[in-house]
């Protein structure tokens, strides 16, 4: 019989919130409402609220806390970077640069500036998910004006060498942006190392809520705003503050960068541990491994079951495990993920691609019994299939 919950496999989602978050946040759904940009007692207490949240968020990417301005996501935040370098940046080129594994929040973007006259190259990626600085260096221009590559892929956990192709691009004139919704709060991600320019937050892939997220600009970057009203975030974000949520993110950027160590271990423990049950428990030959074996997120395990339709696995496990499918049947056509078929994972193996992603509250036991259950899966599917 199922169990109450399924077993969460999933925390590239979405995260749940973390104790301490919600005991940050408290105060401000029940008692602290004021409006930072109020002067009174009630705005003063919101303010200082701010600017706290403002220095955690900093403190976990090594920038200073005037470089931070607060969104609404990673969405808004990749918009604002693009958008606002495309229109600040213009009269330099009309050129920029971005990968094939990249989440829709930034290649939508790239399609419609696309639409509106840009230059938009899209760099291809290895067997690994992982772009090759030689590709950058040979398709940068004068006329580029923003490379925009993410940090660590969502689907697969590839890293990409960001430090590398950001000093590619800074030679070739051209700004950097990276998408680090998936990083940050699992591996050490400091912007001063990567030698970035613009980087993109999502609260609720690190244990805050959803709808609240983080733009790092480096101090001297130029971007116009997207949205227009009053002043708020230095012009580039107007609207008063959600301190509830900002307050949420803070607080989870304070626990990630104390414990990142010992978060970092305990998520690869849990994704190794899957995976090795699995490769136990599996005959041989019918497991593949996704992305990059070591520079990948310490959370992520993508594996391909051979010749098995990924979504009838995850509808024969859905009762007892949550976890994502990396390709979907439509009319008895099967759609590969754009990431797989970048990757070009052959399509006997790319139509059986599952995502497990672990969290910092994954045990021990769930990784056990989610070995049992997938074995058990596999071996109906498969004997339904023969």
């Amino acid at each position: 019989m199922p169990q109450t919950q399924p077993i969460y496999l999933d925390y590239n989602a979405t995260t749940p919130l973390s104790a301490g978050v919600i005991a940050a946040m408290r105060p401000f759904l029940e008692e602290y409402f004021g409006n930072s940009s109020s002067s009174h007692a009630y705005g003063r207490i919101a303010k200082a609220a701010l600017d706290t949240a403002r220095r955690q968020v900093a403190r976990l990417i090594g920038a200073s806390p005037g470089e931070i301005i607060f969104t609404s996501g990673g969405t808004e935040a990749n918009n604002l970077a693009i958008l606002g370098v495309a229109r600040a940046y213009r009269s330099k080129g009309q050129h920029m640069i971005t990968s094939a594994v990249e989440h829709p929040a930034v290649t939508e973007v790239c399609a419609y500036l696309s639409s509106r006259g840009f230059r938009i190259t899209t760099l291809p990626v290895d067997s690994y998910g992982r772009v090759a600085p030689q590709e950058l260096s040979d398709a940068l221009t004068p006329e580029t004006i923003l490379v925009s590559i993410m940090h660590a892929n969502n689907e697969v956990g590839t890293i990409q060498p960001i430090r590398e192709l950001a000093s590619l691009a800074h030679r070739a004139g051209a700004l950097f942006h990276t998408d680090a919704a998936q990083s940050a709060g699992k591996i050490p991600v400091n912007v001063g190392d990567l030698g970035i320019d613009l980087l993109s937050i999502a609260g609720h892939k690190l244990y805050a809520p959803k709808g609240v997220g983080a733009l790092y600009i480096r101090a001297g970057v130029r971007l116009e705003k997207i949205t227009f009203g009053t002043g708020q975030e230095k012009g580039l974000r107007p609207g008063t503050e959600n301190m509830l949520e900002i307050v949420g993110l803070g607080a989870a950027a304070e626990e990630a960068q104390q414990t990142l160590n010992v978060r970092k271990q305990h998520l690869a423990t849990m994704r190794d541990r899957l995976h090795f049950g699995l490769e136990v428990a599996l005959p041989p030959g019918v497991l593949r491994l996704n992305g990059h074996s070591d520079e990948r997120l310490p959370n992520t395990l993508n594996l391909s079951f051979h010749n098995i339709e990924a979504n009838t696995l995850l509808d024969s496990i859905s009762g007892f495990i949550a976890a994502s499918a990396g390709a979907a049947c439509h009319a008895g056509h099967i759609e590969v993920s754009g990431v797989l078929r970048a990757m070009n994972v052959p399509m006997a193996w790319a139509k059986g691609a599952l995502r497990f992603s672990v969290g910092t509250m994954t045990s021990s036991e769930e990784i056990d019994r989610a070995v049992e259950v997938i074995t058990q899966a596999f071996r109906l599917v498969n004997s339904k299939d023969d």
